[in-house]
């Protein structure tokens, strides 16, 4: 789907201010509310919207780590593959997981109460023998940046 500077300003809009009406989305984006709905529902089909969330404030729950894990499989064939990608499927306090090229298998983001709390995870890991061959440890000190996902910039159309 080619997306337009029109497109663009909805997802922007919407990355921002999710909770935003019809009505003043339509009015950011210089349309009246009837294209501007017809072209939000075209995103959503398209898929290029999956959803609409909240973004919760972990502070405002208490302390908290954020750790990403670099992860090796001790295989790499592809049953090996699916047996790691569906078991992280039940940790919750794995957040996200990046299938990687190069060096690493996975790139794991981690929210866990403490340090403690983090191995613990990891033990739980590795003595289910899910393929995990070897870890490292990388603790976030501080966010640096933080945006809607994707660089709306590189979707747009320059035909």
């Amino acid at each position: 789907m080619r997306l337009d500077a029109r497109d663009l300003d909805i997802l922007r809009t919407l990355t921002r201010e999710g909770r935003i009406t019809k009505t003043e989305l339509a009015d950011r984006v210089g349309l009246s509310p009837t294209p501007c709905w017809e072209r939000l529902k075209k995103l959503e089909r398209a898929g290029i919207i999956e959803g609409y969330g909240a973004r919760l404030s972990l502070r405002a729950f208490g302390p908290h780590v954020t750790v990403f894990v670099a992860v090796e499989l001790d295989s790499h064939k592809a049953p090996d593959f699916r047996v790691f990608e569906e078991a992280v499927q039940g940790y919750d306090e794995i957040t996200f997981v990046w299938a990687l090229g190069g060096g690493f298998d996975y790139l794991c983001q981690v929210v866990a109460r403490d340090i403690d709390a983090y191995q613990r995870l990891i033990d739980r890991m590795l003595e289910a023998r899910i393929g995990l061959a070897r870890y490292y440890t990388y603790i976030v000190t501080k966010p640096v940046k933080s945006s809607g996902g994707i660089p709306l910039s590189l979707l747009a159309d320059d035909g």
